[in-house]
């Protein structure tokens, strides 16, 4: 089992910036992928950024440019350093992480929070 616990979520004002991290434990024989999704209040879960696991990234169109994905493989964590954020970037931001522990898997964390405000 994986558990994945997020940090960094919170209140800022547009033009402001933040950064999520996610760190994943459990039983972890390898991460394939570590990314960042957001829901918005009736909209559809959408991609972030993602890293695989030979540090390819990739970015939702809205953010790019603006968000950067990075990690630290030894402490099995991921950020999303958000900048010049936008009141449409308003939403609860998922880590997700697809490991094999044992088997590949997906999961899913809590959600962290993130306004933007006008």
């Amino acid at each position: 089992q994986v558990q994945l616990v997020e940090s960094g979520g919170g209140l800022v004002q547009t033009g402001g910036s933040l950064r999520l991290s996610c760190t994943a434990s459990g039983s972890i024989l390898r991460i394939n992928s570590m990314n960042w999704f957001r829901q918005a209040p009736g909209k559809q879960r959408e991609l972030v950024a993602g890293m695989s696991l030979n540090g390819n990234t990739n970015y939702g169109d809205s953010v790019k440019g603006r968000f950067t994905i990075s990690r630290d493989t030894a402490a099995k964590t991921v950020y999303v350093q958000m900048n010049s954020l936008k009141p449409e970037d308003t939403a609860v931001y998922y880590c997700n992480v697809h490991a094999n522990a044992p088997w590949p898997q997906n999961y899913w964390g809590q959600g962290t929070q993130v306004t933007v405000s006008s």
